[in-house]
């Protein structure tokens, strides 16, 4: 912000003092004849009032481009890779089926290759930093990750919001059981456990 400030300070004062930019526009707004009869006072005023209009719209442009990469920027930090429309309050029924079928909600448990509350196996660990080095963020996880809840849900939601953006909840039930090749005959058996918690049955 303050780089910014600086540069706008430094613009405003070109702009008045006649720098190329507002000239150039300022000979395309009036023709030759007009600016070789502009000796009167009055001309000379209307002068400094169309550059000074003409810096307003350039600051208002830099302006407007210069919030919209901060708050891009922000949504970047804020989020570590993970898409904000992704959040757990949207996900969190399917998230807690998911947690009871896979582990009880332990999260030390362990079977085999996969490990935690959403029982994460390495190559999803290894898949989701490689959206990560897609989306240009320099969040990485670890496979000791797997063993906290709230990263293990980070974990799911970067992969949903990658191979799942249309929050296709039968698809995100079926790939985590089966990956995203998954077959239906062979996650059927999964996707009814997960689905009678979340109708409740």
């Amino acid at each position: 912000m303050f780089f910014f400030t600086v540069f706008l300070v430094l613009y405003l004062t070109l702009c008045l003092t006649g720098c190329w930019p507002c000239e150039i526009l300022f000979s395309l707004t009036f023709s030759r004849q007009m600016q070789e009869a502009a000796g009167s006072h009055k001309v000379f005023i209307m002068q400094k009032f169309v550059k000074i209009v003409l810096c307003l719209v350039f600051s208002f442009f830099f302006h407007s481009a210069f919030a919209a990469c901060a708050v891009e920027s922000m949504a970047v930090e804020d989020t570590d890779g993970i898409d904000v429309v992704d959040s757990d309050n949207q996900w969190k029924p399917v998230i807690d089926a998911l947690i009871q079928v896979e582990s009880n909600g332990k999260s030390n448990a362990v079977k085999g290759a996969s490990v935690g509350v959403l029982q994460i196996t390495p190559v999803l660990v290894a898949e989701c930093n490689n959206i990560l080095k897609k989306r240009k963020s320099k969040k990485r996880f670890k496979l000791s990750d797997r063993f906290s809840k709230k990263k293990s849900i980070e974990m799911f939601l970067l992969f949903q919001s990658w191979f799942n953006p249309m929050h296709n909840i039968e698809q995100a039930i079926r790939s985590w059981n089966g990956g995203m090749h998954y077959s239906v005959a062979k996650t059927q058996k999964y996707f009814d456990k997960v689905m009678s918690i979340l109708q409740g049955k």
